[in-house]
């Protein structure tokens, strides 16, 4: 699971353009979006589901269950590794 999150860190700040930070300063519980966290916006959560979709094969078809899933890195990690599971 550190792996997956390791990597997913690696992702965002790469395919988001956060260069300014580095995996280790994100938060694995940190909100991703909103005021704390990382302070993500709706256009990066499109971003977000494109990683989802290219590198796991995995598409998002509830937008509700969406915010959830996108709340922290280790929920996200958590959804990749429960639909990998299936």
């Amino acid at each position: 699971m550190e792996e997956l999150i390791e990597k997913l860190k690696k992702e965002l700040i790469e395919e988001l353009n956060l260069e300014e930070i580095t995996s280790e300063e994100i938060d694995s519980e940190a909100p991703l979006f909103g005021n704390e966290g990382l302070g993500l916006d709706s256009i990066d959560a499109l971003e977000i589901i494109l990683i989802l979709e290219r590198s796991y094969g995995i598409k998002i078809e509830n937008v509700s269950e969406g915010k959830q899933i996108f709340y922290s890195v280790r929920t996200i990690a958590d959804y990749i590794t429960a639909s990998q599971k299936k």
